[in-house]
């Protein structure tokens, strides 16, 4: 990082024009400036807030599809041309068609960065389920555990880690589709914030939102690993040894 702000202060020495490209100094002035006035926690809690209503809708959908294609080949069979034609469009290309039915509001963020966390979490829990060892579903059909009984208890602990990787990296596709949907279907947010200051040639202030947009993603897939290792401590364990 420090390599990273030396080469940052060269440039910008180099380019001298704030507009284009401002120093370290004035975008630290103006970090504490938007934090001050709060402006930089308000958008930050509002995207926030979006985006974890996204991931609670996309893990909605995609993890009991993705269980029910997991365990039932003909399922997948119908269901994954459907989705593998889908998975290639970006959330992006849906924005111009999704701002004429949902206009400008929290409804047109929400439903990109729903998509966007939609498949990452789909895939991985159908190869989390697969990746099942067949001994222990076995072991409890011997035992008479009925069927239900055999995806909550096996199925679903033994795909524990796989499914907590697909939930990291429906986030990291959900937080980087969010600063695209901000910019033109929402008022307010931290996309929304990079185009208005961008409007306004306040680039240090563009870049303070910038800087805040990975910071919270690296925070927030710090704490999704944390929670995998409270959750399914034995994955970590399993790659250690």
């Amino acid at each position: 990082m420090a390599v990273f702000v030396a080469l940052w202060w060269a440039l910008a020495a180099w380019i001298s024009n704030p507009a284009l490209l401002p120093t370290p100094l004035a975008v630290l002035k103006a970090l504490a400036a938007l934090a001050g006035d709060l402006e930089l926690f308000l958008h930050a809690g509002i995207s926030l807030a979006r985006m974890l209503l996204s991931l609670a809708l996309a893990t909605l959908l995609a993890v009991p599809l993705g269980l029910a294609m997991g365990l039932n080949r003909l399922l997948d069979h119908i269901v994954d041309p459907v989705i593998e034609i889908l998975r290639p469009i970006s959330g992006i290309a849906w924005i111009p068609l999704a701002l004429f039915i949902l206009g400008v509001g929290n409804a047109l963020p929400v439903f990109i960065m729903t998509y966007a966390a939609f498949f990452p979490i789909l895939l991985g829990t159908v190869a989390g389920v697969r990746s099942v060892d067949k001994r222990f579903v076995d072991a409890a059909r011997t035992m008479g555990v009925p069927r239900a009984r055999i995806v909550a208890k096996v199925v679903v602990p033994a795909a524990l880690p796989s499914l907590l990787v697909a939930l990291r990296l429906g986030v990291a596709s959900s937080w980087t589709a969010v600063v695209a949907a901000e910019l033109i279907g929402a008022p307010s947010g931290l996309g929304y914030a990079i185009e208005w200051y961008r409007e306004l040639l306040l680039t240090p202030q563009v870049m303070t939102f910038i800087a805040a947009i990975g910071l919270l993603g690296y925070f927030f897939d710090r704490g999704l690993r944390a929670m995998g290792q409270r959750f399914a401590p034995w994955a970590a364990e399993a790659r250690i040894s």
